[in-house]
């Protein structure tokens, strides 16, 4: 077995895999479909389930106390066996945060070629995802693992909040302001990067963002007042991009979402990434499964699009909150540490769907 010092290792953790992060989910078109064969349980402990396409489940286990359930894995999205771990762990550690929650209890999920990697290799992808979840307060209580040729590591985790305060996609307002918490892009740069083809700075920039846990936001939302408190709606941007993910909560909440697409947080150098070709199938698939509920101005350019559509990893949330609580809530996320505190939009009175100018 090589080392990780051995200077004859060729194959790149990125190049074992044909998508990387969360652009390697199934489409949203087939997984909806698949999902129509699913007898489910109705229980009235049910908070949130599978209906509204949320971000995790969550169960009332009494008067003042809900728990949060998720699971999040994912292909490399980097050649650093440590930063890959790192940033598959906030991944799935975000779900909870996106529903005002605090981590409890985290359980390793592992897919890996373990006979032909180098030596040293699989430890630092789990000690990154074990330090991950130290950071966050949580418990790594165990897991599993299975010996396959392409390599998946993420978490199954679970969460605690009040199950009075829970940031659903579902709660969005009309007149509510849509506040985005890290930049946008983390799919084309990764490509560019597997590629070669992404400048240093601009990695650099998509890695830290993509390592750093959501937790600071969720404190926010907390402070604010989730529900009658000023937030109303939350969810991560992840896999099924911005457009995905807000279209679900536009669907849950039964109102239209407008974004602006000049106020939109990107990563530097994103666009110029987009327009060599860096864009991915995920991106792809996104725009296809959600043009028929999009508005997109002429003016918007295809760059700009395919950023919109681009399947992020272990992105920022986007909060739907009441506008007299919009200065609170932003200088709560400056203070917290967030990536930026961008205003992208507002929620509108009409049909579920996504406008962007």
């Amino acid at each position: 077995m090589t080392t990780l010092n051995d200077p004859d290792i060729h194959t790149r953790l990125t190049h074992l895999v044909k998508c990387a992060g969360c652009a390697s989910k199934i489409g949203p078109a087939q997984l909806v479909q698949a999902l129509t064969q699913l007898n489910l349980t109705i229980d009235d402990r049910m908070l949130v389930g599978f209906a509204t396409g949320d971000d995790a489940g969550v169960v009332k286990m009494s008067d003042d106390l809900a728990i949060i359930q998720t699971l999040d894995f994912f292909t490399p999205i980097v050649d650093d066996p440590y930063l890959y771990g790192q940033i598959a762990a906030a991944n799935s550690l975000s779900d909870v945060y996106a529903m005002g929650g605090i981590p409890l209890t985290a359980m390793n999920i592992l897919c890996y070629p373990i006979s032909t990697r180098p030596q040293g290799e699989l430890g630092l992808i789990l000690k990154g995802g074990a330090d991950k979840v130290m950071e966050a307060g949580a418990m790594l209580v165990g897991g599993h693992s299975v010996d396959v040729s392409e390599p998946k590591y993420g978490l199954s985790v679970t969460g605690t909040a009040h199950p009075k305060h829970i940031a659903t996609n579902a709660g969005a307002r009309p007149g509510d302001v849509i506040v985005l918490t890290k930049p946008l892009g983390t799919g084309i740069i990764t490509t560019a990067q597997k590629f070669d083809e992404c400048p240093v700075d601009t990695f650099q920039a998509a890695v830290d963002s993509m390592s750093k846990l959501n937790a600071g936001a969720a404190e926010a939302m907390r402070e604010v007042g989730i529900g009658d408190g000023g937030v109303h709606a939350a969810t991560d941007i992840t896999g099924f991009s911005l457009m995905g993910h807000l279209f679900h909560l536009a669907r849950a909440s039964g109102v239209t979402i407008q974004i602006n697409s000049s106020d939109l947080p990107l990563f530097d150098g994103v666009l110029e990434l987009a327009h060599a070709g860096n864009t991915t199938k995920g991106g792809k698939n996104n725009e296809n499964y959600l043009a028929p509920n999009c508005d997109i101005a002429v003016e918007v350019n295809e760059d700009v699009r395919g950023v919109l559509f681009d399947p992020q990893t272990s992105g920022g949330l986007a909060i739907c909150v009441s506008p007299n609580k919009l200065a609170q809530l932003l200088d709560l996320l400056l203070s917290k540490g967030t990536v930026v505190q961008s205003v992208i939009g507002e929620v509108l009175a009409g049909p579920a769907r996504i406008v962007v100018n």
